[in-house]
């Protein structure tokens, strides 16, 4: 028994703040001190605050260390694991009170938390499957594979009333049931999308890197309700730790019996692989994503037939993502009525969001269904930085629509942010304020999709690309009114008629930007005029003749020689050389240079 236990993330996030060479040099103080039989050092996935990293927790008392660096371990050893006081310096301060320590469930970020998929992230080793047991981890399982059948198995997940969790909200129970029920008997199979392509989202990716095995334990479940014996994970090969964790995941399961042939002595087999995607966004399609394990182009596929009936390999398929599945073994183990609790009357549960943009503390939050925009954003998100106003709140991604302040207190589920133009998607949630401009904005996911089609419908291909014409267009300058009337209709005709969900959902950021922020359109176009003052070709800088003290400051920092002027004397910029970097107004400590 260890009297200590220090937890370090080992996410992708901490990961690239030096977390590893953290832990070797915590390792071998603590050595250095002899201290390796009381002390243990454990490697956890993401705990959430992913601003704050790297992060350390130090157990029994709870002490949580944030943006630790390399050279603080020593002292952390010394003070904290060797005399019993805290290092107060790295103490998060919202957890350090008179000096008694703050759980972290109580903290502004985690108290309106409720932890289900992430529920042990940053808790457990990813990489010791006896932790995850530990954890009630395959109990869940075993529950269903000696005591429930089949049919129990998607009632209780159809009752639950879980929805999948990688964007349009389909109940998976129902899904389930089709797969089961359309075909009967032959191969059939499972998959996991865990392919998540949109701009700031990582919410599926943690919970790989945090708890790999309760995805595998959820498909095994999966398989014996529809009758698989084979799954695939399809993950993007960028998310190198998540694939090292899952490997090690899938050989520790397969060598405790937990995967491969008759499982649990059940009669049942079934087994996983990997497969990796090379990160194209449109393999989040369940068609594309089904065509790209095949090995072939990742493509859509007309439908019907929908994947229930004919999927991979033109076999019944089921495809859940990360998020959806890790939900699964806790309705198993507490019921169909402890899930409905959570939530909403059509949005059961809770949500993952990667909470991004302009907010004070960015990271991995959890939340019942039915919780505020204004509580996620003011509340868990710590509010908007630097006494700036709340603009707007882009979530789906590049498929989802912009929320304004007008609904900034939307309650967050599927049928409402439907109703308002925009989608729950995968979970990203970025956070604007008023210096972004939302026609660049819209301009900027449109490029995405624009770079991500994959070409196989004219709509898609052709039409997303006319579409980014305009918006540069009216970010430059030289749009019309006509051009307006134009991106509209463009918009309508490209989601009636485009193959897949990409370019269905790719007008979404216009046409809600459009919706709402029409203002800033017309600006663009009628005045010449970013009113964010983002868009360069209709940005002017000027300076002050009063404010000016002709410290020639500006003129030093100018790349292009356009600001003119000698010592203590009004400077000035020259509009036809100015390439508009804005350095010169970053410089200047006189406040004396806008721009307009």
């Amino acid at each position: 028994m260890y009297r200590s236990h220090v937890l370090v993330c080992g996410g992708t996030g901490c990961n690239s703040s030096g977390s590893q060479t953290i832990m070797k040099t915590l390792q071998a103080e603590i050595e250095k001190v002899g201290l390796e039989n009381e002390v243990a050092v454990v490697q956890t996935g993401c705990h959430g605050l992913c601003a704050l990293g790297p992060i350390m927790l130090i157990y029994p008392e709870g002490t949580f260390y944030s943006m630790v660096k390399n050279e603080d371990v020593s002292e952390i050893v010394a003070e904290h694991l060797l005399k019993g006081r805290p290092v107060s310096r790295l103490v998060y301060s919202e957890t350090s009170k008179d000096g008694k320590v703050k759980p972290l469930s109580e903290t502004t970020f985690y108290k309106k938390q409720h932890r289900i998929a992430l529920r042990n992230c940053g808790v457990i080793d990813p990489e010791n499957i006896d932790e995850y047991i530990g954890r009630n981890g395959y109990e869940a399982l075993g529950k269903v594979l000696t005591g429930m059948t089949p049919e129990q198995v998607i009632s209780i997940v159809l009752d639950s009333g879980l929805r999948g969790r990688g964007g349009a909200g389909f109940p998976t129970g129902r899904k389930w049931s089709l797969a089961k029920d359309l075909v009967k008997g032959g191969q059939k199979y499972v998959c996991c999308n865990a392919d998540e392509g949109d701009p700031g989202a990582f919410m599926d990716r943690s919970v790989l890197e945090g708890d790999p095995h309760v995805v595998l334990e959820a498909m095994a479940i999966a398989g014996y309700a529809i009758g698989a014996s084979q799954g695939y994970i399809y993950v993007r090969a960028e998310y190198p730790i998540a694939v090292t964790r899952l490997n090690i995941a899938i050989e520790q399961a397969r060598n405790y019996g937990l995967l491969g042939k008759n499982i649990f002595d059940s009669g049942f087999d079934f087994d996983i692989e990997l497969r990796l995607g090379a990160g194209a966004f449109v393999c989040g399609e369940e068609t594309a994503l089904m065509t790209s394990i095949e090995g072939k182009r990742g493509e859509p596929r007309p439908r019907p037939p929908f994947p229930a009936e004919k999927g991979l390999f033109q076999k019944p398929t089921i495809l859940n993502n990360v998020e959806t599945y890790a939900n699964v073994p806790q309705i198993i183990l507490n019921g169909s009525d402890w899930f409905k609790s959570m939530g909403t009357e059509k949005s059961k549960g809770t949500k993952v969001f990667a909470l991004g943009g302009k907010v004070m503390n960015t990271g991995l939050v959890e939340i019942p269904m039915g919780t505020t925009l204004r509580e996620v954003v003011e509340e868990i998100g710590g509010g908007i930085p630097n006494g700036k106003k709340f603009k707007a709140a882009q979530t789906g991604g590049p498929s989802g629509g912009c929320i304004p302040q007008e609904h900034f207190d939307i309650e967050i589920d599927y049928e409402n942010l439907l109703s308002i133009g925009s989608m729950m998607g995968s979970g990203g949630l970025i956070v604007m304020d008023e210096d972004n401009c939302m026609v660049d904005i819209a301009k900027f996911f449109l490029g995405f999709t624009v770079e991500e089609s994959c070409g196989k419908c004219t709509p898609c291909r052709i039409g997303t690309k006319r579409m980014y014409e305009i918006l540069d267009k009216i970010t430059k300058g030289q749009g019309t009114m006509d051009d307006l009337d134009k991106l509209e209709k463009l918009c309508y005709h490209i989601k009636e008629n485009s193959l897949c969900g990409l370019g269905q959902t790719a007008p979404n950021p216009v046409l809600s930007t459009l919706h709402y922020f029409k203002d800033e359109y017309l600006a663009h176009v009628v005045d010449k005029k970013c009113p964010a003052g983002v868009c360069k070709d209709l940005l002017t800088y000027v300076i002050d003749p009063v404010k000016c003290i002709g410290c020639t400051l500006c003129a030093k920092v100018c790349p292009a020689g356009a600001i003119t002027g000698t010592l203590k004397e009004v400077h000035k910029i020259n509009p036809d050389i100015c390439v508009k970097c804005g350095a010169c107004m970053e410089k200047c400590k006189k406040g004396a240079i806008s721009k307009r």
